[in-house]
């Protein structure tokens, strides 16, 4: 097993990362004599729930399985989830283990962040874009109908577990939309990464577990030094807002779509997509950077224009709703070179207009 560490002060945490981690009882080492629950989907817990209550000592009493999909992660199901903590009586020194992709990682520190003003909480990433990206960090939150991630709070784990074995039981849809969030590592700061994911993308959607192995460990490196240098993604455009690239074009799709429909990841593909357009338009990266990344998501079987029931305008009214508007201004993540990203509102509305219309368009054509 390899050990990582988010270094945050007393908010540190590790990340476990190997095959069969989520099973082993040492992984749990640390909360034993503390009442803890587990928040599933029922997807994951046919696979996996049973391995973790034999792990944890725990019983199918302990565990809440919830439906899958975004569509779970709302304020509604959010109450669901705290009426059952109270009548269950979870103390403050309770610990709550989220078991499943981001969904249920979201929700489930969302939820313990507000009980009883905050309790501990373990991730067990089952998916390659939690384990890559949405388990590390903290970032907790339940969607809106007026836009993606607007209620939440900044709750890190004291752990989290990423056993490389659960991305065998994923559906390949899944695993090729984590390699949205993988692709973003490389595009926004390790060049050499990225160059790594064109020779080896294959090998990845193989599930080879040599590659799979160096992908999580990676990008958990990345987001550990991003989060320990900017925890609460400063407003000001600090380290942690690159971890956004292409999300502000993804948001606007997911909240077209009424987050049904398009997995996160293929949003972001698309996302990417588009924000290395823009910045090729700007004269910050070449054309063939920018068709690199194109190809590269491409052959990670993601989207790389947006749905054709979005227009141009509209587009333009959800991104600015975005939560890095900031004094009135649109920021967007661009990149100044492949694995080189900035947040910037100095931009060309434009060439913004036009990355919009060609997207859109070439969305049209397919």
């Amino acid at each position: 097993m390899q050990r990582l560490e988010v270094s945050l002060g007393p908010r540190s945490y590790p990340i476990l990362i190997g095959a069969g981690a989520l099973s082993d009882p040492a992984s749990y080492a640390d909360f034993r004599g503390r009442l803890r629950k587990i928040i599933s989907d029922e997807n994951v817990a046919r696979h996996y729930l049973q391995r973790v209550l034999a792990a944890t000592g725990l019983g199918a009493s302990d565990a809440l399985v919830l439906g899958s999909g975004e569509s779970q992660k709302t304020w509604q199901i959010a109450g669901q989830v705290l009426d059952w903590l109270l009548g269950a009586n979870v103390p403050r020194d309770g610990v709550l283990i989220a078991l499943g992709g981001g969904v249920v990682g979201d929700l489930a520190g969302f939820c313990a962040s507000i009980y009883q003003r905050g309790i501990d909480f373990v991730q067990i990433p089952t998916t390659l874009l939690a384990q890559v990206d949405s388990s590390v960090g903290g970032k907790t939150g339940v969607n809106h109908p007026r836009g993606k991630n607007m209620i939440g709070a900044f709750h890190q784990p004291r752990c989290v577990v990423a056993d490389t074995d659960a991305l065998r039981t994923l559906p390949a849809r899944e695993l090729h939309a984590g390699l949205a969030e993988v692709i973003k590592y490389g595009m926004l700061g390790d060049a050499d990464f990225f160059a790594w994911l064109e020779a080896n993308v294959d090998r990845a959607l193989k599930l080879d577990a040599e590659a799979l192995g160096q992908i999580v460990r990676r990008c958990c490196e990345m987001k550990a030094a991003i989060v320990g240098e900017d925890e609460r993604e400063s407003l000001k455009g600090g380290p942690r807002t690159l971890l956004n690239l292409g999300h502000t074009f993804a948001h606007a799709i997911e909240t077209h779509l009424g987050y049904e429909s398009w997995l996160h990841g293929e949003a972001v593909a698309v996302g990417l997509c588009m924000a290395a357009d823009l910045s090729a338009r700007l004269g910050w990266i070449s054309a063939h950077d920018a068709d690199r990344c194109a190809k590269l998501v491409a052959r990670a079987g993601l989207p790389t224009a947006p749905p054709d029931s979005i227009a141009p305008a509209e587009f333009r009214a959800l991104m600015s709703r975005d939560k890095k508007v900031a004094g009135g201004k649109l920021r967007l993540v661009l990149l100044r070179a492949l694995g080189e990203a900035v947040t910037t509102a100095e931009f060309d509305d434009v060439k913004l207009g036009q990355t919009l219309e060609q997207s859109c368009a070439r969305a049209r054509v397919a």
